[in-house]
């Protein structure tokens, strides 16, 4: 068996600005809420190799991977995999960005395997990324419109 999510918002912002915000990984720690940390370790072209760490569980564990991301900004499409796996046997990314009527819909699709040993099994960590994912699909969505209606300002 294996898990799998399919989850999109709608960002009221012009696409340029939700690409750029959102494919900018160095930044990640402030648009999203559960990374501590974000380190390019290569940048090449369109594909950038990086570290995340999280912030600490409940329990004090603190959970780091790398992943090598791959955007196609014409097709407006990016795909990510681990590469340090952690408790995922591996975890595939697709991001896609459409613009649709109000913005841009942006969707994250999210194939993985949990490995034996790991905290969650593969039902526990589909319904954790689901409840996770809107979360931080919402609060992506606010920065980025707050940063959108700034635009307008200016």
């Amino acid at each position: 068996m294996a898990g799998h999510t399919d989850n999109a918002i709608v960002i009221n912002a012009p696409m340029k600005l939700v690409w750029d915000m959102t494919n900018d990984v160095a930044s990640w720690p402030q648009l999203f809420s559960e990374y501590a940390a974000a380190e390019i370790l290569e940048r090449g072209d369109d594909t950038v190799t990086f570290r995340l760490t999280m912030h600490p569980d409940e329990d004090g564990k603190v959970w780091s991977w790398v992943s090598r991301r791959t955007a196609d900004p014409v097709r407006r499409e990016v795909r990510a995999h681990r590469i340090e796996t952690g408790p995922f046997e591996y975890m595939n990314i697709f991001w896609e960005y459409r613009e649709v009527e109000g913005g841009v819909r942006m969707r994250w699709v999210q194939d993985f395997h949990m490995k034996p040993q790991a905290p969650a099994d593969d039902a526990g960590m589909t319904e954790h990324l689901n409840r996770n994912t809107a979360i931080q699909m919402n609060r992506i969505k606010g920065l980025v419109e707050e940063a959108a209606s700034g635009q307008a300002l200016e």
